[in-house]
């Protein structure tokens, strides 16, 4: 009995931060943890941040998403004009064979609009996601304090609620 508290105690300290994680899947396509930063609240606008695996043989699309948190949710990345970084919706997120893609803080993300509260810290807000060939997927958005960086990710990230700076979202080989 000692032996399973043990287990148990230890799996508590040390299982807290993947137990924070969650996956979705919508056909060939592995949805990471979605997850978005806590607004202030008087924010209008949030960003919502996830990773998209593509374990099947042909590219597919994120082509939108939408939630009921929202007015509207867009398809957003930064852009770099001349020194000065602007967000700029797109049409959709390629996901290659084989690839991932992250979609965070800096780079590609999804925009929040009209948001109709403000975001709070251990909520969760439900999004669907829809692409070209995989279809639609309901996820649930995790929503870390207004500091948090991409949970189990490397970098620095910005504090711009939802918009920050320095994170590539460039696509990445799977490992």
């Amino acid at each position: 009995m000692k032996r399973i508290l043990g287990i148990a105690a230890a799996l508590a300290l040390f299982g807290a931060v993947p137990a924070l994680a969650h996956s979705y899947k919508a056909g060939p396509i592995e949805i990471g943890h979605p997850w978005a930063r806590a607004t202030a609240p008087s924010a209008p606008n949030g960003g919502a941040y996830l990773s998209l695996t593509n374990t099947g043989s042909t590219e597919d699309r994120l082509v939108s998403a939408s939630t009921p948190a929202a007015e509207k949710a867009e398809l957003h990345t930064h852009l770099n004009e001349n020194g000065v970084m602007k967000m700029r919706e797109v049409p959709g997120i390629p996901v290659a064979p084989g690839e991932q893609v992250k979609l965070a803080p800096g780079g590609l993300h999804i925009m929040l609009l009209g948001l109709k509260k403000p975001l709070e810290k251990g909520a969760r807000i439900p999004m669907t996601l829809h692409f070209e060939k995989a279809g639609t997927v309901d996820v649930e958005i995790a929503v870390e304090a207004a500091g948090q960086g991409a949970p189990q990710t490397e970098g620095h990230m910005g504090a711009m609620g939802g918009a920050g700076h320095g994170h590539n979202a460039e696509p990445a080989k799977k490992e």
